[in-house]
């Protein structure tokens, strides 16, 4: 349906954006770029830090997931933090202790000091999105300017998680493992130096002192219900760090620390987290919508980086690349985004996008046994829907809460998002491990030995790692444990297509049919 808004309808048509506020979009870019890759510059890293600070398996896991886990639990604090000390300020703040604690972690001595740093960096890069997004609401009153505002910033961190790990192998090709860490600090120095040029500030008029209880509560749940979602997809594997049991245990207990958390913030006078963000339908829909998506496309695409390594045998650096095409078409879908929107209502393109993703996932669920280029392809079509979608969402629900809470806003956003990473993983591998061994049982060869059947039976890494020992009586369990793996990632890619059409219908019949956006 065409758009019969005129510029003068939207109420921001005189206010456009200067060479200031462009000028200031490219600096947002470097603390983007910084947060997206230091999430995954690790995952070649990490066999050369192991070499020289032997931490152990479980400090190993932490050296990678902690950052992530204290981003999660401290998004809701450091919104509400950047509404009532400024935006600006919490931004250049974060990233002045994002650049020092890089060069802590560059140069740490022991497996300790490297969590800690890692831990510190988490807290410090859960000031820079809030921040960042709530700022481009300032900065770009214009509508269709802040939608290609947000496309370009969606892209950036797209990116930036995609060459977190290529720049990681590239550098370790020249320089040692600190390397990766001290290559964020320039870019940050610059976004201190040249912010307070470039950048608005805004934040409320009477701010009052946080409720610390509330920001324990806030905290507390997140990470528990982060860690306990993503360590729960491990769960289902021979090396698990916790039993399913207690992964579950976790994130319940979580979750109950999330509702005494609701239950609070409507009892305060100034609440850490404005409740009334999520009775707006212009922000609670594309909340849940973000919510629902990231279950159905991350879990997919997890289980297909694993896909590409465990079934179509590729090395990690060559399986990175094979998930490029995902990327670069998702990052098209999202800088089209705006555009469409110049012409269609900005709900029905969001319906539009996540209806593409459904297909995509759709040709997932058809096309598993196919060749790579087949599968590979599927998925980019999955991409291109998510990145279409994902990148309006991001718009509507930053200019859909007022502009004094557009900081918590932005950390309900990412939150929302979050959960939705740490429910997909948690659910494809579940989903997926429960496919992988109800089609395994009855595929494994006759002959098997004992021992390495039930090895097969744990999970896929276990099952070719048991036939590559038994050498050329293998191959039969190997094809077995790969056509099961694949048939897992099929089932939960028709599961990941029906929860995607859900958030589909809710926009379609909440946002889109009734006009909005």
């Amino acid at each position: 349906m065409a758009n019969p808004h005129t510029t003068s309808e939207t109420g921001h048509s005189a206010d456009r954006a200067t060479t200031r506020e462009w000028a200031g979009l490219a600096l947002l870019l470097l603390p983007m770029l910084a947060l997206a890759t230091d999430l995954t510059v690790l995952f070649f890293a990490l066999p050369t830090i192991t070499a020289d600070l032997s931490p152990s398996a479980t400090q190993g896991l932490w050296i990678v997931h902690v950052y992530g886990f204290l981003i999660a639990g401290f998004l809701i604090t450091m919104g509400r933090l950047g509404d009532r000390i400024g935006r600006r300020r919490l931004l250049l703040t974060g990233g002045a202790a994002f650049a020092v604690l890089s060069v802590v972690a560059a140069y740490s001595t022991s497996p300790e000091m490297l969590i800690a740093a890692r831990a510190l960096l988490g807290i410090a890069g859960a000031t820079l999105m809030p921040s960042l997004f709530s700022l481009l609401r300032t900065m770009f009153p214009n509508d269709d300017q802040r939608r290609f505002a947000i496309a370009v910033i969606f892209s950036a961190f797209t990116a930036g998680g995609a060459i977190g790990p290529l720049l990681g192998g590239a550098l370790l090709e020249f320089f040692w493992w600190g390397s990766v860490f001290l290559i964020n600090v320039p870019p940050l120095l610059l976004l201190v130096v040249l912010g307070p040029r470039l950048l608005p500030e805004q934040r409320e008029e009477n701010p009052a002192p946080l409720d610390l209880l509330s920001v324990a509560l806030s905290v507390v749940a997140m990470l528990a219900i982060v860690y306990g979602l993503q360590d729960l997809a491990a769960g289902y594997d021979v090396a698990a760090s916790h039993p399913v049991w207690l992964n579950l245990l976790i994130a319940g207990a979580g979750a109950g620390l999330l509702g005494l958390f609701i239950r609070r913030q409507r009892s305060l006078h100034e609440p850490l987290f404005d409740l009334v963000l999520l009775t707006r339908r212009r922000t609670a829909i594309p909340l849940a919508a973000l919510l629902l998506t990231g279950i159905g496309v991350v879990g997919v695409f997890y289980l297909f980086t694993q896909y590409l390594q465990w079934v179509a045998g590729l090395s990690p650096l060559y399986a990175g690349l094979w998930t490029l095409p995902y990327i670069v078409v998702n990052i098209a879908g999202a800088m089209l985004a705006p555009g469409l929107v110049a012409r269609y209502r900005q709900a029905a393109v969001v319906t539009a996008g996540l209806s593409i993703a459904v297909l995509g996932l759709v040709f997932v669920a058809i096309a598993g046994s196919s060749p790579l280029g087949v599968v590979v392809a599927a998925i980019a079509v999955t991409g291109f829907g998510h990145g279409v979608a994902m990148a309006l969402v991001s718009d509507l629900i930053i200019s859909g809460a007022p502009a004094e809470r557009a900081g918590s806003a932005a950390a309900a956003q990412e939150v929302s998002g979050e959960l939705g990473t740490a429910a997909g993983i948690a659910a494809g591998g579940a989903i997926g491990v429960l496919a992988y061994r109800i089609t395994l049982t009855g595929a494994i060869p006759p002959g098997t030995p004992e021992s390495a059947a039930a090895a097969a039976r744990s999970g896929i890494h276990e099952g070719v790692a048991a036939a590559e020992q038994l050498g050329a009586r293998g191959h039969g369990l190997v094809d077995a444990v790969r056509e099961a793996f694949t048939a897992g990632m099929q089932v939960y890619a028709g599961v990941g297509a029906a929860i995607t059409a859900a958030a589909t219908l809710l926009v379609a019949v909440t946002l889109a049919a009734r006009g909005r956006g």
